[in-house]
């Protein structure tokens, strides 16, 4: 399991609770201090329509850095919008997340997470977590998933990016500025309850391959950041199904193409009520072979892709 992949599968498609929710029993690494202004960015935006209803598809980076982004066509179709719809609503207290988190993250047999490790293992995870300003046993009563997620997130946040500056977060200022309805199409608990239902061995092979290789996640992020910020789906395919094995096919399987589908279900039936919809999931939701998009097609349901263009300041 190449370390792309599960960068990609853990940090940006379910990273949203981990992003507005500190993990529990411990605080988030402070963030690197601000850098140079930065370019703007101009992500992929598709829309699908009827006659009566039109639903806007954006694809997210949910751990971000303080690049502008929203404005041109994405802002345009956010103030035509009269819902938002995310993965997951954001609470407005993110603590209130902790409980749930804590019910599906903690091993329910009561084993440590050394006792699952080797010796080799466990001394790279507390490196890997002294690291990022973690006690090295802070983590020792989680599931590997768990660990594995939450290094990610905070390594993420060494180089500047968060969940505080993703779009979930700005999306969702705006909306509640606008009093405009928030949905969801899954929600953090059913999240939370899709990663403890991964099987042991999967996590087991995900710890392994980020403590391999967490120290190598800004040479892994950057290139993701760059095909998203300039809308090269392309290339984010690429990076996603770089040197796959039968562990990233899995959690493939798992984190993208069930919940595609299930999500292109959703939009089929929304369609059918009037109305203007802003839809926003992972960047890479909507790329690849098993993308909402080609779930929709096989529905009969066209996504189009949003021409870029610099609106007038």
């Amino acid at each position: 399991m190449k370390w792309s992949t599960l960068a990609f599968a853990t940090a940006l498609a379910l990273a949203p609770m981990a992003g507005s929710a500190q993990p529990p029993v411990l605080a988030a690494a402070p963030p690197a201090a601000a850098p140079a202004p930065l370019p703007d960015a101009n992500p992929a935006l598709w829309v699908v329509r009827d006659a009566d209803t039109t639903i806007y598809l954006f694809g997210t980076f949910h751990l971000l850095d303080g690049r502008p982004w929203f404005n041109d066509e994405i802002k345009t179709a956010f103030d035509a919008s009269n819902e938002l719809v995310m993965e997951a609503i954001l609470p407005e207290d993110p603590a209130s997340l902790q409980p749930v988190i804590l019910r599906y993250a903690m091993d329910p047999n009561g084993r440590t997470l050394s006792s699952r490790l080797t010796a080799e293992q466990n001394a790279e995870l507390g490196r890997a977590l002294t690291a990022v300003g973690v006690p090295a046993t802070a983590f020792d009563r989680f599931e590997p998933w768990f660990v594995s997620m939450t290094l990610a997130v905070l390594s993420a946040q060494k180089l500047g990016i968060s969940g505080a500056a993703g779009p979930e977060t700005v999306l969702t200022q705006a909306a509640r500025a606008r009093h405009m309805p928030i949905g969801e199409l899954e929600g953090f608990e059913l999240q939370l309850r899709l990663l403890d239902s991964m099987p042991e061995a999967l996590q087991a092979a995900q710890l392994e391959e980020t403590l391999k290789e967490h120290e190598e996640i800004a040479g892994k992020l950057a290139p993701m950041l760059a095909a998203w910020s300039t809308g090269d789906v392309e290339r984010l395919v690429a990076l996603m199904n770089e040197e796959q094995d039968a562990d990233d096919l899995a959690l493939h399987r798992l984190i993208f193409t069930e919940r595609n589908a299930n999500w292109a279900r959703w939009i089929e039936e929304r369609m059918a009520r009037p109305g203007t919809v802003f839809i926003a999931v992972g960047a890479g939701h909507l790329a690849g072979e098993d993308s909402v998009q080609s779930v929709l097609a096989a529905h009969h349901l066209r996504a189009e892709r949003v021409p870029h263009v610099t609106a007038a300041p």
